[in-house]
């Protein structure tokens, strides 16, 4: 267990006090673990350390010249855009992700946008809680239209291991399920155009990566093609949908609603477009889809796994 000493720079946003670190800590003969760490905290910190940890903390070659010991990042997230890759190659430091972990916890949380947008619950919630449900003359109240999402099409963009989960969900719901071509991607026969996909679905669900080519996928052009009755729903990553177009559809009445768990930058500024209070029809959670404890447990395993097979010179989950 000799030159094994780790350091993780935020482990905050991974662990709220309800996690098993205990696994962790046995994979390396020291772990300091820190809430947070500042920019200029960085080299301080991991200046001794064979292994950085991080989820959000950004990690370049100025850090790396600083920390001579260092063989080993350890990303606990699947994201990588934090690291830079090239320079971590050149110094010969390896670079691992977490893969997988929340499919079934992002896949239920992008249902539940669904479900809440097709049952106008949001809406209903704020009815009782105004009093309109105690003031009604019958038994129920209907003020705002239901849809049954049986028989409708739902439109699945980036159609891997979540994509594929939401799907098989949204079936067992009783919806026809199509995908599309991503730009960027060789098309595939199975897979419709954008401009062919987007009239006909009642529902559209991201779950594909940002790059050059997917940044704005769907903007005002996209948005005006789809129904009126339509659903968006992003729980991939901000910057896949035009925010400032997103918004402004939803306040002219075209869209049945949307729904986001993710903004081009986090956490968000107060003047963000999808923040402002007058936008209607419109579910914002914060980044929360991938947060069941279930889901980051398994980070910590598969930070584990990764760890033991670098250490036993079979890296896994390489990035880079």
């Amino acid at each position: 267990m000799s030159n094994r000493r780790a350091v993780f720079l935020d482990i905050s946003p991974l662990d709220q006090g309800d996690l098993d670190l205990s696994p962790l800590r046995s994979a390396f003969s020291e772990l300091t673990c820190h809430e947070q760490t500042s920019e200029t905290q960085i080299i301080d910190r991991l200046k001794d350390a064979d292994v950085a940890i991080v989820n959000k903390i950004a990690l370049g070659d100025t850090e790396f010249a600083a920390c001579p010991d260092l063989k080993l990042i350890l990303v606990a997230a699947t994201g990588v855009n934090n690291i830079d890759l090239k320079a971590a190659q050149q110094r010969g430091i390896t670079v691992c992700n977490c893969q997988a972990y929340g499919t079934a916890t992002v896949a239920q949380h992008t249902v539940m946008l669904l479900l809440a947008l097709a049952t106008r619950l949001p809406d209903y919630q704020g009815a009782v809680a105004r009093g309109r449900w105690q003031e009604s003359g019958q038994f129920c109240l209907l003020d705002f239209p239901i849809v049954e999402l049986a028989g409708k099409t739902l439109g699945v963009l980036g159609h891997g291991e979540l994509g594929s989960a939401v799907a098989k969900l949204a079936e067992a719901l009783g919806m026809r399920v199509v995908t599309g071509n991503l730009p960027g991607r060789p098309p595939r026969e199975d897979r419709l155009e954008l401009d062919a996909l987007l009239p006909q679905v009642d529902a559209l669900t991201l779950h594909c990566p940002l790059t050059e080519q997917t940044r704005n996928l769907i903007g005002a052009r996209e948005l005006k093609m789809m129904k009126p009755s339509a659903f968006v729903i992003n729980t991939a990553r901000g910057g896949l949908i035009d925010e400032q177009a997103l918004a402004d559809t939803l306040r002219s009445g075209h869209l049945g609603g949307a729904a986001t768990d993710v903004l081009t930058s986090e956490p968000p500024s107060n003047d963000n477009p999808l923040l402002a209070a007058d936008v209607p029809r419109l579910i914002v959670t914060p980044h929360s889809a991938w947060g069941s404890r279930e889901a980051r447990q398994r980070i910590v395993g598969q930070l584990c796994e990764n760890a033991e097979a670098f250490f036993n010179g079979a890296p896994k989950r390489t990035v880079g």
